[in-house]
């Protein structure tokens, strides 16, 4: 196992963690022996408090606050009441950005990609580095990766909805 240091997502900007995140493992220990193993093929970055699509653009609040802190912490968070989207801390602490896990060779789509690894609540704030029940393991994968503009977030405005800080795997 070749597990990814919290010194990565500190260490490195969130646009260089973003796109260098494609092709790294994602681990789920379920516990009782059931281990999923999957290559991450979609990511999208979202960078400090003037990001308008980040969550951080209006402050810290009780939701955000694992942002402010050092990288290499578990973001999750709950939408339309029932998917937990799956994020990763980057950056120093008081420069709140995150990666978005919006898809994995299983399944594609971040409400999906929750979904399938059970994340719930009690995954906020969990440690890549030291946790057991989820991590990052180092890999590559054999595929161009392109930037786009991130998805779904028109609410933005014209600028940050059409930032390239979208990364998939080319098909």
């Amino acid at each position: 196992m070749n597990r990814i240091s919290k010194d990565y997502f500190i260490e490195n900007d969130t646009l260089s963690i973003a796109k260098g995140l494609i092709g790294k493992t994602l681990v789920r220990d379920f516990g009782k022996g059931e281990i999923l193993k999957s290559k991450i093929i979609e990511t999208e970055a979202y960078i400090g408090e003037q990001d308008l699509a980040c969550h951080a653009s209006k402050g810290k609040t009780e939701r955000n606050k694992i942002m402010f802190e050092d990288g290499g912490l578990v973001y999750v968070y709950l939408i339309y009441g029932m998917y937990w989207m799956l994020n990763f801390v980057t950056e120093k602490a008081d420069h709140p950005a995150a990666a978005l896990i919006r898809g994995i060779e299983e399944c594609s789509g971040p409400g999906r990609v929750g979904r399938l690894l059970k994340l719930d609540k009690s995954f906020y704030g969990e440690n890549l580095e030291t946790s057991n029940r989820i991590w990052i393991e180092d890999s590559i994968i054999q595929s161009k990766i392109i930037a786009t503009p991130r998805i779904g977030i028109d609410y933005s405005g014209e600028i940050w909805k059409n930032k390239p800080w979208r990364f998939v795997v080319e098909k």
